[in-house]
């Protein structure tokens, strides 16, 4: 062959190329032709062949390859030389939806400010940030020149509620023998009935202050009057924030501790508007590198007008170790699905042109199945496609098969 025929043979090559592969030719088969125009192989080889040589290439480049067979045959013997690892395909029945950041909260009814209720100054508290109190432990002392006038007045209502007691039984004898008149026993009545609702109300003002029962039947014992103030734990719970210090005159009703029962924990979700729609309540929350899981109990029903999300809430049960009040952090919302779908591991799923295969194995080697990526959840992925729950696919090694299928390596 002289070099006119050796130009017309590149000239054919490039025709080929240029005017059939972008039609017809895969990936692989591109790279063919670009072979067969660049080819370093010596001029003395190619005048031989010649034309014999093109056809045949050509015929080569249009013959059922092992890819377009969608599998790859390989045997037993061979799987440890390509690192393939078979493993069974693992049923699931939810779908990881969407990833969101969220933050960790206290449900209200957990959570309780312990405030003075009369002004005075702080002579002791025994709590810090963290500590955790039982109900009616008393955390704060207080000297309250408040309670003294307090008390005095229960005192003086006690006082008047004995001394109406003594004419209220006194009159009810005379008036059932007929000694007083009925108006005057009616009288008697209505007094003895307002010293009673007085001593009550001033009971029942002591009570707010804090004093406890067994404090105020001391009181009325010995009727010795104290300023000192003792600020009981509303709940058992931990301490979650101090707000005042000890030697600090307070206001009545100012703040000083505040408890939480860390029982339950919620989470605020921030969801992006546009995917609200396809969440629902119920929906099971994991917690990312933590294996806690919570329950969607609530989607919100407005916009934030800054970041455009929507509010979710989800509840925690339980006392939680590895996540505290007020922490931020990532979560992923799955939901249940009907539908038939499995779980494996992000290195068996393979990638070309776009689509998603896996390898299932059979008598021959393997088949090429595609799939359908639903979700991603760490190291594995849920999918859906053509597939049993008894399907063998290859876990490991993924990569080499399909270098196999695309022809691209040897199954030897």
């Amino acid at each position: 062959m002289n070099m006119n025929n050796l130009i017309d043979l590149n000239s054919m090559v490039d025709v080929l190329h240029r005017f059939i592969a972008p039609s017809y030719l895969s990936g692989s088969e591109h790279k063919t032709c670009e072979v067969l125009k660049t080819s370093q192989v010596s001029l003395s080889i190619r005048q031989r062949f010649g034309t014999m040589w093109l056809f045949a290439l050509v015929s080569l480049l249009f013959s059922p390859l092992t890819h377009a067979e969608n599998s790859v045959k390989i045997s037993e013997q061979n799987f440890s030389n390509l690192g393939v690892t078979l493993g069974k395909l693992e049923a699931a029945t939810q779908i990881p939806l969407l990833t969101a950041p969220a933050k960790v909260v206290v449900p209200p009814e957990h959570e309780y400010v312990v405030s003075a209720s009369q002004a005075g100054l702080i002579t002791k508290l025994n709590a810090a940030i963290g500590d955790t109190v039982k109900k009616a432990e008393v955390l704060v002392e207080l000297n309250s020149p408040d309670l003294l006038s307090m008390q005095r007045l229960y005192l003086k209502a006690l006082s008047e509620l004995q001394q109406g007691s003594f004419l209220y039984q006194r009159d009810k004898k005379l008036v059932q023998e007929g000694v007083i008149a009925e108006r005057r026993w009616q009288e008697t009545q209505g007094q003895y009935n307002t010293f009673l609702s007085e001593a009550d109300e001033h009971k029942q003002l002591l009570q707010s202050a804090g004093m406890t029962n067994s404090e105020i039947t001391q009181l009325a014992k010995t009727h010795r009057l104290s300023s000192l103030h003792s600020l009981r734990a509303p709940i058992t719970g931990v301490v979650m924030e101090r707000m005042a210090v000890a030697g600090e005159r307070i206001d009545s009703l100012a703040p000083i501790y505040r408890v939480a029962n860390l029982d339950e924990l919620w989470l605020e979700i921030n969801i992006p508007q546009e995917r609200i729609a396809s969440l629902k309540v119920g929906d099971s929350v994991q917690i990312e590198n933590t294996d806690i899981t919570a329950k969607i109990s609530l989607l919100g029903q407005s916009v934030n007008p800054e970041n455009q999300t929507v509010l979710a809430r989800a509840i925690i049960k339980g006392k939680q170790s590895a996540i505290r009040s007020g922490q931020r952090l990532n979560i992923q919302i799955i939901q249940a699905s009907d539908t038939p779908l499995f779980k494996v591991l992000n290195t068996a799923i393979a990638q070309n042109e776009g689509k998603s295969f896996v390898f299932v194995h059979n008598k021959d080697g393997f088949a090429v199945t595609p799939i359908v990526v639903i979700g991603k959840q760490g190291e594995e992925s849920i999918i859906s496609g053509e597939l049993s729950a008894t399907d063998d696919i290859a876990i490991q090694g993924a990569v080499a098969l399909k270098a196999n299928w695309l022809g691209l390596g040897s199954a030897e």
